[in-house]
C-alpha cells in the first residue's frame, strides 16, 4: 500500500472570482500570479522550464545535483521536508536520497496536479511517507497531523519568492519561519540581478510557451468563471524594469473591448494592460538582509559560476521574525 495521504484545504474558486472582480475593477488592473496555476497552467509552466532561454531551472538543477551531499551535511537527515508550490517535484528528487527525510509534504494549489505528483513520488520512493496538501500556501502552510514529529526543512526552489513584492516577500519568509519553527531550516532558490537582455529573453521564449502560460489566465477565467472574454484579443508582454529590479508580465488589450462577468463590466482601452506577474531579482546582500528581518540567519549560500542564480540555506533564529 502506498504510504501517502491527501489533505484538501479547498483553496476556493470563489477566491479566484473575487480576485478577478477586484483586480479588474481597479485603475491599474492586476491579478495575483498564484492564479496561473490551474492544471493546464501548471503543465505549461513545466514546459517553460524546458525552454533554453529560461535559465533558472537548468542552473538550479545543476547546482542542487552538485550540492546535495553538502546540503545534507549541513541540514542532517530525517527532517520533515516541506515544499510549497511543489509542481511536478522535479527538483526535490535531486535531494531526497541525500536528505532521507522522515516525510515529504508537497503543497500545491492545483489538487489534481498535486495528486498526480504525489502518486509518482510514492511509487519512486517507497520508503518515503508523502503527505500531500492542497492549499493556498501564500496564506497558510498547514502540516497534517499524520506527519511525523521532527525538525523541519522547507524547500522553496525556482525563485518563486520573486513573485512577491518585497514587503510581501518579507511577510512570507516570516510565515515560513513560523512554519518550520525553532531549529527549522529553509533551502531557497533566488534569482540574481543581471543584464536586461538576458532577463527579457528568459520571459519571451521563442517557442511562445511563456506567452501561452500568461494567456491561459484568460482561458481559466472563461472556463471556470464563465467570463465573457476572448483571449485572442490580448497579447503577452514581459520586460525587465531595471529601476524596480523586477520582470513584469502583462496581458495587453489589442483593441478597445469590454469583458463581462456576473453583471460586472470591465472596459479595456487599446494598449491597456492587465498586470499578471512580477519577478523580483535580488543580490545576496539584499536577500540575506530581508531573511534576517524575518527570523533567519544565513548558514551558507552558493552562487553559480556565471552569477545567474543563488541558493541559500537558512536557519531559524531564536528571536523569530522582527515585527514591522
Amino acid at each position: 500500500m502506498e504510504n501517502i495521504t491527501y489533505h484538501d484545504y479547498k483553496p476556493a474558486t470563489l477566491s479566484f472570482r473575487d480576485a478577478v472582480i477586484a483586480g479588474l475593477s481597479g485603475e491599474c488592473k492586476s491579478i495575483p500570479p498564484k492564479f496561473f496555476y490551474d492544471e493546464r497552467g501548471s503543465k505549461l509552466f513545466d514546459r517553460i522550464c524546458e525552454q533554453p532561454e529560461y535559465y533558472p531551472p537548468l542552473v538550479e538543477r545543476k547546482m542542487l545535483s552538485q550540492l546535495a551531499d553538502e546540503i545534507a551535511s549541513l541540514t542532517g537527515t530525517r527532517r520533515v521536508l516541506i515544499e510549497p508550490g511543489a509542481g511536478n517535484a522535479t527538483k526535490v528528487r535531486l535531494l531526497l536520497d541525500a536528505l532521507r527525510p522522515a516525510a515529504f509534504v508537497p503543497m500545491d494549489i492545483s489538487f489534481d496536479y498535486l495528486k498526480s505528483t504525489a502518486r509518482e513520488l510514492a511509487r519512486e520512493y517507497s520508503w518515503l511517507p508523502v503527505r500531500a496538501v492542497c492549499v493556498d500556501f501564500t496564506h497558510s502552510m498547514p502540516i497534517p497531523e499524520q506527519t511525523p514529529e521532527g525538525q523541519r526543512l522547507l524547500f522553496f526552489p525556482g525563485s518563486s519568492l520573486g513573485n512577491f513584492d518585497p514587503d510581501d516577500a518579507g511577510d512570507y519568509l516570516s510565515l515560513v519561519r513560523n512554519t518550520v519553527g525553532d531549529n527549522g531550516m529553509l533551502l531557497i532558490g533566488v534569482d540574481t540581478r543581471k543584464s536586461k537582455s538576458l532577463l527579457d529573453a528568459a520571459y519571451n521564449d521563442a517557442a511562445g510557451i511563456t506567452a501561452e502560460f500568461n494567456l491561459n489566465l484568460l482561458h481559466r477565467m472563461r472556463k471556470e468563471l464563465g467570463m465573457d472574454c476572448n483571449p485572442e484579443n490580448f497579447r503577452h508582454r514581459a520586460f525587465y524594469n531595471s529601476e524596480a529590479g523586477r520582470i513584469e508580465m502583462h496581458l495587453v488589450s489589442r483593441h478597445k473591448q469590454e469583458l463581462r462577468l456576473n453583471g460586472h463590466c470591465f472596459n479595456f482601452e487599446a494598449g491597456e494592460s492587465l498586470h499578471t506577474e512580477n519577478s523580483y531579482k535580488y543580490t545576496p546582500e539584499e536577500f540575506i538582509l530581508m531573511a534576517s528581518r524575518s527570523g533567519f540567519r544565513d548558514v551558507r549560500h552558493w552562487v553559480d559560476r556565471d552569477g545567474l542564480f543563488a541558493i541559500y540555506l537558512l536557519e531559524s533564529t531564536g528571536s523569530g521574525p522582527i515585527d514591522s
